[in-house]
């Protein structure tokens, strides 16, 4: 349950370790460990896509204008719709109420399991994971009951002592005074591989952040892309993880953006929050 599987998670068979990293080489001689160099620059590229970008969405308002008046299809389960679609916003409400903080009550169906693996993949990637309590809360709401107390034990040793020192954290997962802890999980994707009434398969495709900000850091956050599988069972009316696993990528050619400072992403990190996933 892992963003990757450097920090002690189990890669394809399921890791543990919170959140992984890529590591990326920074300019030296900069002021910040976060950088400061910016790459060429390519503006002949950068106004292609710009005018790309604007078809596209020229495109999309045409296809949404003459969209015919019936039913999306997307959330009824008895559709003939490929396990394989793209994620598509059908305007279905996101779910409203919580359970220790993180949505529940899911659709049953398979726009619900889609939502609801979206929603546990931020939860699973969340700095919680790095506390032990919250770590036990956060298993306990989104796992069965059978899956929970089977993974809790094997949890607490990979979140060892050793492991959180090298993220930079102490034995409680606390940062240093001065420091901000990242871990996030962006979700930008999901696909249902197999669905039953009660079962599903949901691959959730990801952008994963994670690292130290602060002056000392020599972990700056990076962002890491993977594709998170989860396992569901419907079990007491909601969308319950089973068994999950993740794999690395599919990675974008990285862009042009100068890395930020230090102070910069811990502000970025304290005004902006989260998002609640539905489609």
């Amino acid at each position: 349950m892992s963003l990757g599987d450097e920090h002690g998670s189990r890669g394809d068979e399921g890791g543990y370790g919170g959140t992984g990293q890529t590591r990326t080489r920074l300019p030296d001689g900069s002021g910040d460990v976060y950088g400061g160099a910016r790459r060429t620059g390519r503006s002949s590229s950068r106004s292609l896509v710009t005018v790309v970008g604007v078809v596209v969405l020229l495109i999309a308002a045409i296809a949404f204008a003459n969209r015919g008046g019936g039913d999306s299809g997307s959330g009824d389960d008895s559709g003939e719709r490929t396990d394989t679609s793209p994620t598509a916003a059908s305007g279905q409400r996101p779910v409203e109420a919580k359970t220790g903080g993180i949505p529940s009550g899911f659709a049953h169906d398979r726009q619900g399991a889609e939502s609801a693996a979206a929603n546990y993949a931020v939860a699973l990637g969340s700095t919680g994971m790095f506390k032990k309590d919250s770590r036990h809360e956060i298993v306990e709401t989104i796992y069965t009951s059978a899956a929970a107390n089977k993974i809790q034990g094997p949890m607490d040793d990979a979140y060892s002592a050793t492991f959180l020192s090298k993220l930079g954290l102490d034995a409680d997962g606390d940062p240093p005074q001065g420091s901000t802890f990242v871990s996030r999980t962006i979700p930008v994707g999901t696909k249902v591989q197999k669905y039953t009434d009660n079962s599903a398969k949901v691959a959730v495709w990801y952008m994963g952040l994670i690292g130290m900000s602060g002056d000392g850091s020599t972990d700056p956050v990076s962002s890491t892309w993977k594709t998170w599988t989860f396992d569901l069972q419907w079990s007491s009316d909601d969308w319950k993880i089973t068994t999950d696993s993740q794999k690395d990528g599919p990675a974008p050619v990285p862009g042009d953006n100068t890395a930020a400072t230090s102070d910069e992403i811990s502000k970025a990190i304290e005004e902006y929050g989260g998002f609640t996933y539905a489609r």
